[in-house]
């Protein structure tokens, strides 16, 4: 006989963000059929060109996110095993940056230090070689995306050498074990639990780049899936080919998506990265010494084209963009950060709601479809997305008239996964400490939300609103897209800076968006979270 299950009333919460996943899902799902529309039309479609495309993007994925991990492992385990390490919290906080920071900034940090004109190639003169180094290529793209990758593959492993038990160190300490054998008896098994899911996020991540690919690219050789929809798009203006492309991106990205969401949904990326557990197998002056080496080069390699962008930044001033345009691009910049962030926010607010409400009435398959829709970001890209919104206007709607709602809308399902991953921990805890007391007390709606839920959730809300703002404001993939010459925000004044080798002036635009981000990151987080969020 089958189960019944008892009507549950939903609240107005739920409700709305069972609304916006079924809107999100329809959406995708027409641009879906768009794209097969599309690129069924005509002849057959250049697959020469396309299959060097698709080799080149999993070629670049695969060499990144393997140098991300190979120099993540010794690094994180140095950091755990020196919990005494002089600037030890610092380094953690500084792995945090660049998963801030805009990319395009990162971009141009990284142009500073092993650019033709670079740290790099001034250290080479100051010794008497006439050298530069070749950075626009795979090797741009390979040392930009391990710059990206390698602070965000450390905050991914670190948490869980801090959940270690301290008793396994200790009883490590009286059984004599040597380095080798804790590594291979405790830390391997630790890896191969936690390096593919890693691995795999890190790998769709460099396989769905955008601004890194188009800035360091270098031509057609190294042109990604990203890129090559981009051009047909915005230069070739052929949407069959780009049409064709976007199906194959969404193809390979859902699969990659899906993974991800299997293998990496347990991982841990917040203040547990701080925790340093006392070890005794790295007191030895060797590999003190050894660790010591290991966390400088890393900190070197990671804060070396923060302090370039800076340095260059603060020379370049003279040379800055004209005041009324760069006035006029910051205000542009914060207007579609803000749009971006707010709507962001609120979708993944009211969708971590109806998940969580999911998972509280035992409906475990709803609750894990919402959870793979609010992670559309991670295999539609904003070019995907894009892609089908051009189609869906051809010959009907002008998509320049409606740049900016088309900026925030893509802006906001980017940002989406990583609202999602902070609020959906945040709200479960809050759910399992007052919802049964809330339940019996009668208080529900828009009067719980301000007396329980509010002072509960406001730090993680304000975290995921400064977040959100921070990458709409940063994204160069939508404002690429739909940019035009009266709607040019810091990033794409940026990028045509760095286009025309104007780097003096990029240098300096770099610097203000640097500031611009990190400054709307704390008011953001000040006002929205309180005072006792700092």
């Amino acid at each position: 006989m089958a189960r019944y299950r008892q009507p549950v009333n939903l609240p107005p919460i739920v409700a709305i963000g069972l609304g916006l996943a079924a809107a999100l899902i329809g959406a995708a799902a027409l641009i879906f059929v768009l794209l097969l529309a599309t690129g069924g039309e005509g002849g057959a479609p250049p697959w020469d060109y396309i299959g060097r495309v698709l080799g080149f993007t999993f070629y670049q994925a695969l060499l990144s996110t393997l140098l991300a991990l190979l120099a993540a492992v010794p690094m994180t385990r140095a950091l755990a095993r020196q919990s005494d390490f002089p600037g030890r919290l610092l380094l953690v906080r500084l792995c945090a940056l660049p998963m801030v920071i805009p990319t395009i900034v990162g971009i141009f940090g990284v142009v500073a230090v092993y650019g033709g004109n670079g740290y790099l190639a001034a250290a080479a003169h100051a010794v008497g070689l006439d050298w530069r180094p070749q950075l626009y290529g795979l090797a741009g793209i390979l040392i930009a995306h391990v710059f990206f990758n390698l602070p965000l593959a450390i905050r991914l492993l670190l948490p869980s050498y801090g959940a270690i038990p301290a008793e396994t160190w200790r009883l490590s300490a009286q059984l004599g074990m040597t380095n080798r054998d804790i590594f291979r008896i405790i830390e391997m098994p630790l890896l191969r639990q936690q390096l593919p899911a890693i691995g795999l996020v890190i790998f769709m991540l460099c396989f769905a780049t955008f601004a890194i690919a188009l800035t360091l690219g270098g031509g057609p050789r190294a042109t990604t899936l990203e890129v090559a929809i981009y051009q047909a798009l915005r230069f070739d203006f052929d949407l069959r080919l780009g049409a064709v492309l976007a199906l194959l991106q969404a193809i390979c990205c859902a699969g990659g998506a899906w993974a991800v969401w299997r293998l990496g949904r347990d991982m841990a990326l917040g203040h547990s990265a701080q925790i340093a557990i006392r070890r005794y197998d790295g007191h030895g002056s060797r590999a003190r010494a050894l660790d010591f080496t290991i966390l400088c080069v890393g900190a070197l390699f990671v804060a070396l084209p923060l302090v370039a962008l800076v340095q260059r930044g603060v020379a370049g001033l003279p040379a800055a963009a004209a005041p009324s345009s760069l006035l006029r691009a910051a205000a542009i910049s914060l207007g579609l950060g803000l749009g971006g962030g707010l709507a962001a926010t609120f979708l993944g607010y009211a969708m971590a709601q109806a998940r969580q409400h999911a998972l509280t009435h035992a409906y475990r398959r709803r609750a894990m479809l919402l959870g793979l829709i609010g992670r559309l970001g991670l295999f539609v890209s904003p070019m995907v997305i894009g892609t089908g919104m051009f189609l869906a206007a051809s010959g009907r709607v002008d998509l320049y008239d409606f740049a900016a709602p088309g900026v925030i809308t893509l802006s906001a399902i980017m940002a989406l996964p990583f609202v999602l991953s902070v609020l959906e921990p945040a709200l479960a805890q809050a759910v399992e400490r007052h919802d049964k007391l809330c339940t019996a007390l009668g208080i529900k709606g828009w009067h719980r939300f301000l007396e329980i839920d509010w002072p509960t959730l406001r730090r993680p809300i304000a975290t995921a609103l400064a977040l959100s703002s921070v990458i709409a404001m940063g994204d160069l993939g939508a404002i690429a897209l739909f940019g035009h010459q009266d709607m040019v925000n810091l990033t794409l004044l940026l990028y045509g800076q760095l286009g025309a080798y104007r780097l003096d002036g990029a240098a300096s635009t770099a610097l203000v968006l640097l500031v611009l981000a990190l400054g709307f990151y704390w008011v953001i987080e000040r006002v929205v979270g309180g005072r006792e969020l700092h």
